[in-house]
């Protein structure tokens, strides 16, 4: 019989499948258990992580490739297992929405002792904790105000691209609230005209960028969640200019383009500093994301395109949300009135790798980076984990089509394996939508450290259960390499215990058999690299496939390179 009403949970999970959610990440609680009874009913899968903290780091990941993410948690210890997941989320813009189940109201006002809680009777802690990671919180009280709280909520969630907290207790479950606001889409926001403001904006960038002699772009990862990625793109394009991007906003931009010549790093400091105009779109300036501030553009010279605002100078331009402003900009600029020249610089796909003799060991400084980007195909999910990975992928030459996601502020190593899990169930569930490129499959491919693989190794089991087309490139380079060239080079502290890493599939039960059978090499020379790349399996297979590279333990890309020289040193100055 049709009703229009409908449960809590149904409202919630249905409004997150209407957002574009399809997987839903978590462990089971006891005060979750009759919550997560509803996601099969609300076409959302239900995927089972290894951990909560896990959970958040696959949410996070399904976020930046969806535009939303979710994970379900119980009170308590639960929500505190994700908490760094879903303080990165916070730290780096990921759009995470992190259900928790919570005690009967009962429970709560009287303060009752129970399970999970400090047993003092007080349950706020957990919703302050949150309060700090989170940009909208909902705690749900009363049926009768609970789906307009979920829809404020989520609204935040979208607007902000950054986590939400929505706490429901387990006796509010199963009621009923009306479902007629299911019937409309959930929207943003739309900004009111600010004449003024605008015209403002538009004469002074405008004025700057006719006069402009040697102008570049420089695009950060900040643009994604701006949601300025196809403008930034037709600006690279239509003005033909110098362009740049950080090491998070790597990927942003079809590399292949001749006037984009990849990351920008201190070797091109004179170039970017003789520039008379920079725009740079959606800057995220962390120490690790600028080379220790080393590639920060001068203020004076630049135009800074921020998600609300826009900075000219020293001079802050409010109220212009970058995604409705910049169609405005784009369509007020007389590009005929634009000055085009050709830099003093070599494009990335130029550029050759050191000579190398096949029986040598691999390495970093022989150009592993650089020479591993023959394999990547187009619609490939790349990501790599804090450490030489995150540094190495600047030297990545990206096929159209790709998304590479690094370690780039939070830097919380283990990251990027249940990572994988969720870009490669986002891919997986994008391709289900036929919204991938026009693909019918692709691939993850992870680049991880020995160390970092040894915080989260168990999600590698989530990913063969469910099928991922997945390639870990396991980087054995004998501890925290990373670690190492800051300080403590010889130090048994960065030392981690030896694991026979490619035993990993079988143990977390990978088929041994059959089309999913996980394959496995070991790369020592370049020759292992090459045989290992160009294999059959590799290229054509399905599951999980695992190549375990080894490097010597202070082989490192740059500017890791020069911390380590710089440490070596400070220890030769103290002797």
């Amino acid at each position: 019989m049709e009703t229009n009403t409908t449960t809590l949970a149904e409202y919630l999970f249905k409004r997150l499948h209407q957002l574009g959610v399809d997987s839903i990440f978590g462990l089971p609680g006891d005060y979750n258990l009759q919550l997560l009874d509803y996601i099969a009913p609300s076409r959302l899968h239900w995927i089972g992580s290894a951990n909560e903290l896990n959970a958040g780091y696959a949410a996070d990941a399904y976020s930046r490739v969806k535009g939303i993410g979710a994970l379900v948690t119980t009170f308590g210890v639960g929500e505190l297992s994700a908490i760094n997941a879903i303080a990165g989320a916070y730290a780096e813009r990921a759009p995470v929405v992190h259900i928790v189940g919570t005690p009967v109201r009962q429970s709560q006002e009287s303060r009752a002792l129970i399970h999970h809680t400090f047993n003092d009777g007080e349950y706020q802690r957990f919703d302050r904790m949150q309060e700090h990671i989170t940009v909208a919180q909902a705690i749900l009280t009363d049926h009768r105000t609970a789906p307009a709280e979920i829809d404020r909520v989520l609204r935040e969630c979208l607007l902000h691209s950054r986590p939400v907290r929505i706490a429901i207790p387990l006796d509010m479950v199963s009621l009923r609230v009306p479902k007629l606001g299911l019937e409309t889409k959930l929207c943003l926001p739309l900004p009111s005209r600010q004449p003024k403001i605008e015209e403002k904006a538009l004469k002074a960038i405008s004025d700057r960028i006719y006069s402009a002699k040697r102008p570049i772009i420089l695009v950060d990862g900040e643009v994604r969640y701006a949601r300025i990625v196809d403008e930034v793109d037709h600006i690279v394009n239509s003005t033909g200019w110098p362009t740049f991007t950080s090491g998070f906003g790597k990927s942003v931009l079809d590399e292949t383009l001749p006037n984009v010549y990849g990351v920008f790093t201190p070797r091109h400091k004179e170039i970017i500093d003789s520039s008379d105009l920079i725009l740079c779109f959606g800057p995220h300036f962390s120490n690790t994301n600028t080379f220790l501030y080393q590639t920060i553009p001068k203020q004076d010279v630049t135009i800074f395109f921020h998600s609300t605002a826009v900075q000219i100078g020293s001079e802050m331009i409010r109220d212009l949300p970058a995604n409705y402003f910049l169609p405005q900009l784009i369509g007020h600029l007389e590009m005929e009135k634009l000055h085009t020249y050709e830099p003093e610089i070599t494009h990335p796909t130029s550029i050759s790798p050191p000579e190398v003799t096949p029986t040598d060991l691999v390495s970093q400084v022989g150009g592993f980076w650089h020479r591993v980007s023959s394999f990547f195909q187009e619609g490939d999910i790349i990501l790599a984990e804090t450490g030489t990975a995150a540094y190495g992928s600047n030297e990545f030459r990206l096929p159209p089509k790709t998304q590479l996601f690094k370690a780039v502020t939070w830097l919380s190593i283990g990251y990027m394996l249940p990572a994988t899990l969720g870009a490669g169930l986002a891919q997986h569930d994008l391709i289900a939508r036929s919204e991938y490129h026009d693909l019918l499959e692709a691939r993850s491919v992870l680049f991880i450290g020995d160390g970092s693989f040894q915080l989260t190794a168990q999600e590698l089991a989530t990913i063969i259960h469910r099928k991922l087309n997945v390639i870990i490139f396991l980087i054995n380079n004998d501890g925290y390499t990373i670690e190492r060239a800051i300080h403590g080079r010889n130090a048994a502290y960065n030392d981690i215990t030896p694991w026979r890493y490619l035993k990993g599939p079988e143990f977390f039960g990978a088929p041994t058999e059959g089309d999913y059978a996980a394959h496995t090499w070991s790369v020592r020379t370049w020759d292992d690299l090459d045989k290992a790349l160009t294999d059959e399996r590799m290229i054509n297979g399905k599951g999980v496939r695992m190549v375990e590279v080894f490097m010597e333990r202070l082989d490192c890309p740059p500017p890791l390179d020069k911390v380590l020289e710089m440490q070596i040193a400070r220890e030769k100055a103290e002797q």
